[in-house]
C-alpha cells in the first residue's frame, strides 16, 4: 500500500524519536519506520532471560548521563531517573575498595587512604577543571557542530582553549598527565571508565580525550554529574520520546523495515516490508552506513569516501545477567551501596604495571584475540531502582566489556561466544567468588550480535568513534535532496543524548522554511 508524508523517519531510536517530536510540532506528517518489534533502537527495555522471562533488563544502552537537560526540558519528556548515591565502585584482589558517593569530604579521604594525597589532590584539580570545561561546551550540543579550534574560540572561556584543542585531539593520558597523578591504577580507572568506553581505541591513540570529555558531560539535574537510571529501564527514554511524537501526531510503524530508496520527483520513494511511502524528506536515524547503502549509487564518491575513512568495527562485549541474590565481593562483603553502582574491574596491581596490561588487552584484541582480562564495567540496577526485579526477586546486572575482537582470528563467535562468557564470569569471580551459583540466565551479545539485534552496523555502539569529533562526525544534511541523517554518528557524540535528533530537526525545518514557533526548539 502506498501511503504519503511530509517527513519519513528511518528508525525509532531515540535520535530518531526525538526528531519526529520536533518535526511533527512543526506541522508536518511524521511517518517513522522501525524494523524492530520493539521501539528504541539500543535504548531499550527488554524481558530477555527465557529461564526469568518476567526480569526486565536494559539490553543495550543501561545508563542515561549526558543528555542535556535543556533538550529535556524542549521534548518535555516525564522521565523519573534515579540518582545512585554512592555511583562508583573499584574492587580490588587485594582486599582494598574504593566506593565513591555524594559527600565530597568522604571521596577524598578514601582517595587519600586508598592512592595519595597527591593523587587526591590530583583529583580535586581534574574535577574542577572538567566542571568549567562542561559548562562552556554545553551550548555547542545543541548547535550544529564547528571545527574544534572555532568551538574553542566561540565557547570555551580563553585561558582554557588551548587546553581543550588538546584533549579533544590527544590521547587521554595525555590530558590526564597534566594533574600529576601518581598512581597508575587511578589513571587507568579514569582512562578506562571515560576515555575507552564503546572506542576502537587505546592509550596512544588520538581522540580518547575527546570520548573522555563527551563521557564527563553530564548535566542532569539532581545527579551530582553522576549518570543515571531511568525508571522502568532505558526503555522508558524511547517510550516517553515516542509517546510525545505521538501527541505531535506522528505516525509510528513497527517491524516495518526499510528495503530500499529511490529518489523521484518532488522527494523520496521509500520501499520495504511495509509496503511503500511517498516522502518529500528523510530524516534518519539509523546509522550512517546503513543509510549509505540504501543510497550507494546516488552518493558523490568523496562524500562516500568520507563516511568510510571514520569508519570503525565495535570492539565491546555485554554479557547481561540474571541473578538470584546479589553477589558479596571479598574485598567489601557488607552492602553498603556497591551493588547501586558501577564497579570497576581492572587489573591487579601486583601482577606488574596496571597500564601494561590494559595495553596488553588491546593489543591482544588488535590480533584478533580475546583478552584474557580485559576491562569491565560491572552495573546492578534492580538495587537502585527494584521495579523491573520479577516476582521472585532476581536481579538485574551486565558486564560490559572493553574490547573484544569484532572479527576473531582463528575462530569464530559462534564457537567462542559462550566459551569467553564463561570466562568473564570467572574474572569478576575473583572478586565476588559466589557468583556462578547465583546466575539464574544470560545473554552474552559480541559485536556481531549488537549488530543485528540492534541493528548497527558493525556493532559500533557510538555508530562513529567517538575519536571523531565536531564537524568531523556525520553531517546531518547529506548531499542529496532531502535526505538529512540524525544518527549518532553525527554531532555531538555517540550515547543517549538526544541532540543528533535535536539538531537534525532544527536543520530540516530551516531548510524547509518553516517555524521554529511552537516546536519547543530554541528561537
Amino acid at each position: 500500500m502506498l501511503t504519503s508524508c511530509d517527513v519519513c523517519v528511518l528508525g525509532a531510536g531515540h535520535n530518531g524519536l526525538a526528531a519526529a517530536v520536533f518535526l511533527a510540532r512543526a506541522g508536518l506528517r511524521v511517518q517513522v519506520l522501525e524494523r524492530a518489534s520493539v521501539l528504541g533502537g539500543a535504548a531499550r527495555t527488554e524481558r530477555p532471560f527465557p529461564k526469568a522471562p518476567e526480569l526486565g533488563h536494559s539490553t543495550g544502552a543501561y545508563l542515561l548521563g549526558v543528555m542535556p537537560p535543556e533538550l529535556m526540558d524542549r521534548l518535555s519528556l516525564p522521565l523519573e531517573l534515579v540518582r545512585r548515591d554512592p555511583h562508583y565502585f573499584l574492587p580490588t584482589l587485594d582486599g582494598r575498595s574504593l566506593l565513591l558517593g555524594s559527600d565530597a569530604n568522604k571521596n577524598d579521604a578514601q582517595l587519600r587512604a586508598f592512592f595519595s594525597d597527591a593523587d587526591a589532590s590530583a583529583v580535586t584539580r581534574l574535577e574542577a577543571e572538567l566542571a568549567l570545561l562542561r559548562e562552556d561546551l554545553a551550548p555547542a550540543w545543541l548547535q550544529e557542530p564547528f571545527s574544534i579550534e572555532e568551538t574553542a574560540e566561540r565557547f570555551i572561556r580563553p585561558e582554557l582553549r588551548e587546553v581543550f584543542i588538546r584533549l579533544c585531539r590527544e590521547p587521554v593520558e595525555n590530558y590526564l598527565h597534566r594533574f600529576g597523578f601518581q598512581s597508575e591504577l587511578l589513571l587507568a580507572m579514569y582512562a578506562v571508565t571515560d576515555g575507552f568506553s564503546g572506542l576502537s581505541a587505546s592509550f596512544g591513540m588520538e581522540g580518547t580525550g575527546h570520548n573522555f570529555l563527551v563521557h564527563n558531560m553530564c548535566r542532569l539535574r539532581g545527579s551530582g554529574g553522576t549518570w543515571m537510571i531511568a525508571k522502568g529501564g532505558m526503555g522508558a527514554v524511547s517510550e516517553a520520546l515516542a509517546q510525545e511524537a505521538r501527541k505531535a501526531g506522528a505516525m509510528i510503524h513497527t517491524e516495518a523495515e526499510v528495503l530500499s530508496m529511490e529518489q523521484e520527483s518532488g522527494g523520496w520513494r521509500v520501499s520495504g516490508s511495509f509496503g511503500e511511502c511517498q516522502a518529500e524528506t528523510i530524516v534518519a536515524g539509523c546509522d550512517p552506513y546503513r543509510l549509505a547503502d540504501l543510497v550507494r549509487d546516488a552518493l558523490p564518491t568523496p562524500f562516500h569516501e568520507r563516511l568510510r575513512s571514520v569508519q570503525r568495527q565495535g570492539t565491546t562485549f555485554k554479557l547481561n545477567l540474571a541473578l538470584s541474590d546479589l553477589p558479596t565481593f571479598t574485598c567489601l562483603p557488607e552492602r553498603i551501596g556497591q551493588h547501586q553502582t558501577t564497579s570497576h574491574l581492572l587489573p591487579d596491581e601486583r601482577d606488574g604495571s596496571v597500564l601494561a596490561q590494559v595495553r596488553h588487552a588491546w593489543d591482544e584484541v588488535e590480533a584478533g584475540r580475546l583478552a584474557d582480562f580485559p576491562t569491565m564495567e560491572w552495573y546492578f540496577h534492580t538495587d537502585a531502582e527494584p521495579s523491573l526485579q520479577d516476582q521472585h526477586g532476581n536481579h538485574s546486572a551486565a558486564l560490559f566489556v572493553q574490547w573484544v575482537p569484532h572479527t576473531l582470528a582463528s575462530s569464530s563467535w559462534d564457537q567462542e561466544r559462550q566459551r569467553y562468557a564463561d570466562h568473564l564470569i570467572s574474572v569478576a569471580s575473583r572478586f565476588a567468588p559466589d557468583l556462578p551459583g547465583l546466575i539464574v540466565d544470560t545473554l552474552p551479545l559480541a559485536p556481531p550480535d549488537i549488530e543485528e539485534r540492534f541493528g548497527i552496523s558493525g556493532g559500533h555502539i557510538h555508530h562513529v568513534d567517538n575519536t571523531v569529533a565536531f564537524d568531523q562526525r556525520v553531517p546531518h544534511a547529506w548531499p542529496l535532496p532531502g535526505l538529512y541523517s540524525a544518527s549518532a554518528g553525527c554531532h555531538p557524540a555517540g550515547s543517549v543524548i538526544g541532540a543528533a535528533g535535536h539538531n537534525a530537526a532544527v536543520r530540516v525545518l530551516q531548510d524547509l522554511g518553516k517555524s521554529l514557533v511552537g516546536t519547543g526548539l530554541s528561537e
